[in-house]
Formats: structure tokens, sequence, C-alpha cells
């Protein structure tokens, strides 16, 4: 009793520290970014990496944050998945099949949600979790020298927006297995990302700011919306010490001089009548999101509540020793809103503003990621899988359809690297009346 007590008194205690307004996410640190550049990382899991949601956020950012890196993604969660298998296979032939195949350098694996088979703490249950989880981890340290692991906890069970179902509820169970990762990460010395605790403070604030529409980031209690997701995924970049900054200017006005610039090349700058112009040329892309508020509420109410924007999506300009009230940003003759004079010296994150040629690339290469992950995704499931179970020893018909999907996917792949590349573009500030 005394440990479920402690279990939920952590979980308020997290809800609390997001409700003050303090980050859920450990203060960026200043360290090299996880991924080296060539990197073939395989994502491994269950149901939740199966939607192939936070994976593709991730992707999308390593992608955008690093257009030359050349790095390669395989998504290979599968529905129902604990340490010893499921739908997919024992664990044995998931391991073979899934992660082996594709010779990674890179795994994650979050595993959990299913393992805990949905009930109250249980001990002999709880061993057979700690047992498989440490196998998967010896057969692939010894099977790939060299490779680099990144445990993620379980991410949460909805016990915030909705009563729990029995005493403690099943995120303390969770709570308890993540607390297992994190003894095995220490253990092997591997990564360890809790995607557990900042999404448990994501749906306490979020509930506060709008009940109703808090209980879509976890529709059914288990699968994250895009907005759960994509808090799962900030909660991985941040064990990987991502970067925060996409771009960063600050220009004065006044002396028509660039006062810095980061991650970025600003030529051409003009200061006439008290209008600007410059021509911005970043090294990055804006990490892309699902901020349609139609399709994705749930994606919009996580962004407005936590500071996954501030974080990692840091794309500012910043104008001082402006004189009229308010000016008109345009860039590339595209209308991108207007400000006063004290926002643009405060600094636009221009992340934020949709629709941009800047947004509007980032959006696409968001898509052209999905593309590949789909083509991938019908060549393992659909094929390899689907014609034969253990998928290890295809037959000669199967083996010439995956070869056309693999290069398929190539292609699709290049096609994201080239959108993945930063454009220069015209960047007009212009008094207003």
């Amino acid at each position: 009793m005394k440990r479920v007590t402690g279990i939920i008194a952590t979980t308020v205690a997290m809800a609390a520290i997001v409700m003050a307004g303090t980050s859920a996410f450990a203060v960026p640190k200043a360290q090299p970014f996880y991924l080296k550049p060539g990197d073939r990382v395989v994502f491994y899991g269950d149901s939740i990496t199966d939607q192939r949601l936070y994976t593709t956020y991730i992707e999308t950012f390593c992608v955008s944050r690093f257009p030359n890196a050349h790095y390669t993604f395989v998504h290979s969660g599968w529905g129902g998945d604990r340490v010893t298998g499921g739908g997919g296979g024992p664990v044995e032939t998931r391991i073979k099949r899934d992660i082996l195949a594709y010779k990674p350098t890179v795994v994650t694996i979050c595993l959990g949600m299913n393992d805990g088979s949905y009930r109250a703490f249980d001990q002999n249950i709880f061993n057979t979790y700690v047992n498989g989880y440490r196998h998967i981890i010896d057969t692939l340290l010894k099977e790939v020298p060299g490779v680099r692991i990144t445990l993620l906890t379980a991410s949460a069970y909805d016990d915030v927006t909705r009563a729990p179902g029995f005493l403690g509820g099943y995120n303390a169970t969770l709570v308890t297995y993540g607390e297992a990762v994190r003894a095995l990460g220490k253990e092997y010395g591997l990564v360890v990302a809790d995607t557990n605790g900042p999404l448990v403070a994501a749906l306490a604030r979020a509930h506060s700011a709008d009940a109703p529409l808090s209980v879509q980031i976890l529709r059914d209690r288990v699968h994250p919306g895009p907005g759960g997701h994509l808090v799962m995924a900030a909660a991985l970049l941040n064990a990987w010490n991502a970067p925060t900054t996409v771009a960063s200017v600050e220009i004065n006005a006044e002396s028509a001089k660039v006062a810095s610039a980061s991650n970025t090349r600003i030529s051409g700058l003009t200061v006439k009548n008290g209008a600007l112009a410059f021509t911005e040329s970043d090294l990055a892309l804006p990490w892309p999101f699902d901020r349609d508020t139609n399709r994705n509420p749930d994606a919009r109410l996580v962004l407005q509540v936590t500071d996954i924007e501030t974080l990692y999506n840091k794309y500012l300009l910043v104008i001082k020793g402006l004189n009229s009230p308010s000016y008109k940003l345009a860039i590339d003759g595209k209308d991108a809103g207007t400000f006063t004079a004290q926002q643009l010296a405060a600094g636009v994150d221009l992340a934020e503003i949709d629709g941009t040629p800047v947004t509007a690339q980032s959006q696409e290469l968001l898509a052209a990621t999905r593309k590949h992950n789909d083509i991938h995704f019908r060549r393992w499931r659909q094929v390899q899988v689907t014609n034969q179970s253990d998928g290890l020893n295809p037959s000669s018909d199967v083996l010439t359809t995956m070869t056309q999907l693999d290069a398929d996917e190539a292609v699709a792949v290049r096609d994201q690297e080239k959108l993945a590349q930063p454009q220069a573009h015209r960047v007009t500030v212009t008094p207003v009346g």
C-alpha cells in the first residue's frame, strides 16, 4: 500500500509542477545531439509505436533540423506486443525480422503498456517484464556490437481526465514499470526517456484548460492522439539533447545592421522609409506539427499548455529600433501577419505562423515522411509477414515484391531529403498606415 501511495503522490506532484507553469521536460543540455550522421534508427515497440506518430514526429524533427545527416528510420511497432512478443510472433522472431534485419546503429524500445496486463501491480507479471526486457537488451548488444539503445518508459494510461478503474489506477502500475526501465538503463549505461511523466503532466494541465477536449489526448485511455504523441516525441528528443533553435535573427533597424544570427545567414539588408528587407538563408526547417484544429484539436491544445514549441522549435525574428506602431511581415511576398513594434522587438516566432513558404515546406516534409513510412509498412506487414509469418525466408515472388517496394521507398526518402533542404527567402517588414 505504501508503494501505491507513493506513486500517486509522484503523479500528483508532476501534475502540480506543470500546473504551476514549470516545464515537464528537463532543461535542454549543451551536449552533442545523440544521433550521428548516417545513423540507422529502428523504433521497436507495441501498438503505440505501431501508430507511427511519435516516431514520425521524431523523424521529421531530425531530418528538418539536420537536413544533410542522411539518417535512416524504420518503424517496427506491433499492436499488442509485450517483452515476450505478440501478434507479430515471439520476441526472437520480432528481433531478427524487425530489428536486426535493418542493421541498426540505434534502437529505441517502448514496451510496458500491455505487459502490466491493465491491472494493479502483480509481482510475478512484473518479474516477467523485467526479465524479458533484459533479454531484449542482451540480445541486441550481443548481435549488434556497438549498437546504441534508448529505452522509453511506457506512455501514460489516462487516470487524469477520467477516474481510475481501481485503487491507485493502472498508470501507477506503469510508473513502477518505468522505474524498472530506468534501473535497466542505469545498469547497462543506456539513455532513458521518460514519456509517462510529461504526458501525465500535459493531461493535467490540458484538463484544467479544456476538460472536454483533454479527453481526446488519450481517447481510449491507452493510445495517444497527435497531441499525446507530440509529448512523447519531445520527451525522447529531450533525452537525445535535441537542439532548441531552428534559426534566430536580431536586427537593429536604426543602424541597419544584423545584431546576431544563429543557424542562418542574413544578406541584402536594406532599410528605407521605415521598411526593412533582407534575405534569410536558414540551415534548418521548423519542426512541423499537426496543427489542424479540425482534424487534430488535441495537438493544438497540447501546444497551448506545454512549452514544446518554445523548447524545441525556436524560430525567432527580433527587430529593434522600429518607429511606427505596427508592421506587415511578408515572406517571399506572402503575408505572414501584422505585428506591433513591441511584438517585433520582443521577438516573433515564425514557426507558429501557418501558411508561410517556410512552414508550408515543413508540412510537405511531414507528408513525405509519412509516405516513405507507409511504403515500408506495406512492404513489411502486408507483403513480408502476410505471406510468411516469420518473414525470414520469403519466397522468390514475395522477395521480388519486397525489393520493388524497397526501391519505391528509396525514391520517397530521396524526395524527403530534397524537401528537407532549406531555401533562401526574402523577408520584408513594412510600416502599416
